[in-house]
């Protein structure tokens, strides 16, 4: 794969063989981090899981204490006093059945969060052949199908991330901006591996986690010891 100049410049400072203590690993990311714009800074997690076995599925939210650095637009669906509720929540979309054939039939997709109070998912079920694919489905496992809508709200705009395992049983998240200061990225770092360390499946035989490489949007890759974890 043919890469471009600044992408081979630093690419040279990362050595990919080692593994990285989690300071060195995040000061490296954001030295490679030289693009125009302010790249976001990853974490992929490659687990010994078997997301085709339910038992060994992982998925759950986790608020960073430092936020991403993204501003998340929320659609809430919801009915009487909820869509209040919503609205005064600081929700940037809120409405119920009328949605549907705007994102259905028009492609509306300006969010980036969907939450559902329970009442209305079977309205929202309807879209699931859209919301479904691009990992937009309301979950009560993310604390996305609550009534408890402010929260929901308040957790998404305060940086809550959604975890989940991917067909080839990897995690992607995002920890932050390649503009975050070290101790920052580190906190986030530290929240979300606490989390999936917690999240291990009990079904599952063997390595948990078999590598954790931390990037950034157009950087090359930095692999994380997994020896603490």
């Amino acid at each position: 794969m043919k890469h471009g100049k600044k992408y081979s410049e630093t690419a040279k400072l990362v050595d990919r063989m080692t593994q990285y203590e989690t300071a060195e690993a995040i000061a490296l990311v954001k030295k490679t981090a030289v693009a125009k714009f302010d790249e976001t800074i990853e974490v992929h997690i490659r687990t010994g899981c078997d997301g085709r076995h339910a038992e060994q599925q992982i998925r759950g939210a986790v608020v960073l204490p430092n936020g991403t650095g993204k501003t998340v637009k929320v659609l809430v669906f919801a009915k009487g006093d909820k869509l209040n509720e919503a609205e005064a929540a600081g929700a940037d979309h809120v409405g119920g059945e009328e949605l549907i054939p705007k994102i259905q039939n028009d492609g509306w997709l300006d969010f980036d969060v969907v939450v559902a109070t329970p009442d209305m998912m079977g309205v929202v079920g309807r879209l699931g052949k859209v919301l479904g694919p691009k990992g937009l489905m309301p979950n009560p496992k993310a604390g996305t199908v609550t009534m408890d809508v402010t929260k929901a709200i308040n957790d998404i705009k305060a940086g809550k991330i959604e975890y989940r395992l991917d067909k080839s049983n990897i995690i992607h998240c995002p920890i932050g901006k390649a503009s975050f200061s070290e101790e920052k990225l580190q906190e986030n770092f530290s929240a979300l591996m606490e989390a999936i360390v917690k999240a291990k499946p009990s079904a599952l035989k063997g390595q948990y986690l078999r590598s954790i490489t931390l990037a950034s949007t157009m950087g090359p890759g930095v692999k994380v010891s997994t020896a603490k974890f």
